[in-house]
């Protein structure tokens, strides 16, 4: 495995002209709001990596974001509750210089042209929570916290987010919108159990790392990791995505990453199995059975939470079409269905699977 993935070739191909158009109106915001005083700032998103073997030294994946934000004169009259919409009206700062301290290590980057940092560095972190720092230009120094897997770990869980751990119904265009720019984080409800369920599971399975895989924007990875502690999930990476226009399409598709993000991490951890939990309102058994076909020992069990059918008209699918046989394979003991935690906690239970 490569320490330093997606290196850009010598010959970059042209980018679509929506993100010329988004890399056009940036520019103008960023020189602007650089005339107003707003400063260059790093935001930090949850990384991982893996300690060091006697076959490789050990990696972190940074993962983070330039961006230009005011200076509050007072902070203490910050709103407490921000709406979806703040999220999304950040300025990204572009091909910016980032320097990153990993495990006595500096290494320095540039940001993509969103503002994204994305890159795999060499680093000696131990085996648990752990952190890395990272700076630009002038800003404040800001820490990166990074979840390292040891070496003999052989269990994680990969999970979707919405609609299997939050109840979003997300893809309903109109309800998508309220959920995403208008809703605040308190008003998200938790789907029932999948919180216990999965401190069970970790709990049974000392050092098994916790991924959340989503379609959602890096905007609102913030709010997610808070909605997150506040309803007692493990802690773990988020793998979202950008939703702006992409340097070869106007926009990013979802099942792609979620079947890229599956992929990097089968690559990553090859001895690791894992147990993907996702829902049946829209792709997920469709995605997690090309997964399992494709990498059947890095598959423990496939979890999927059954929505209710109104639920399942809610989130864009028909009742009784959702985790039929044409999308779940048959008489595969390690496809576990049931409409809540506490349902998936008892299939879970009663099997050798994990």
């Amino acid at each position: 495995m490569s320490l330093i993935p997606n290196t850009p070739s010598s010959e970059p191909l042209p980018l679509h002209r929506a993100a010329r158009i988004e890399d056009a109106i940036h520019n103008v915001l960023e020189r602007r709001l650089r005339r107003r005083g707003w400063k260059v700032a790093v935001t930090a998103y949850t990384g991982y990596g893996a300690c060091a073997t006697a076959e490789r030294p050990g990696w972190v994946r940074v993962l983070g974001r330039v961006l230009l934000a005011r200076i509050d004169p007072k902070p203490a009259k910050r709103l407490k509750k921000l709406r979806g919409w703040r999220s999304f009206t950040a300025v990204s700062v572009s091909d910016a210089l980032v320097r990153i301290e990993a495990g006595g290590q500096t290494r320095e980057v540039r940001c993509d042209r969103g503002g994204f940092i994305d890159v795999v560095v060499e680093a000696d972190l131990a085996p648990g929570w752990a952190s890395v720092t990272l700076q630009t230009e002038n800003s404040a120094a800001v820490e990166a916290p990074i979840r390292m897997i040891d070496p003999g770990t052989r269990f994680g869980i990969i999970s979707d987010v919405d609609d299997t751990v939050m109840v979003t119904t997300l893809p309903r265009p109109l309800l998508a919108a309220w959920n995403t720019f208008v809703l605040d984080e308190h008003a998200r409800a938790s789907v029932p159990g999948m919180a216990v369920l999965y401190e069970r599971l970790v709990n049974a399975n000392p050092g098994a790392p916790v991924f959340y895989l989503s379609t959602g924007a890096w905007n609102v990875a913030a709010t997610l990791s808070r909605f997150l502690s506040r309803h007692l999930y493990p802690a773990g990476p988020l793998l979202l995505t950008d939703w702006g226009p992409q340097p070869d399409r106007f926009f990013r598709s979802g099942q792609a990453h979620k079947r890229a993000s599956l992929a990097r991490l089968a690559e990553e951890f090859p001895d690791i199995r894992w147990l993907l939990v996702g829902d049946d309102g829209q792709h997920d058994p469709e995605i997690y059975a090309e997964f399992a076909a494709e990498h059947p020992d890095s598959v423990a069990a496939v979890a999927i939470r059954h929505l209710s059918p109104t639920q399942a008209v809610l989130a864009g699918a028909f009742p009784g079409v959702a985790g039929s046989s044409k999308r779940v394979p048959l008489n595969d003991r390690r496809w576990l269905g049931a409409p809540d935690g506490a349902g998936l906690w008892r299939l879970l239970r009663d099997t050798e699977i994990l």
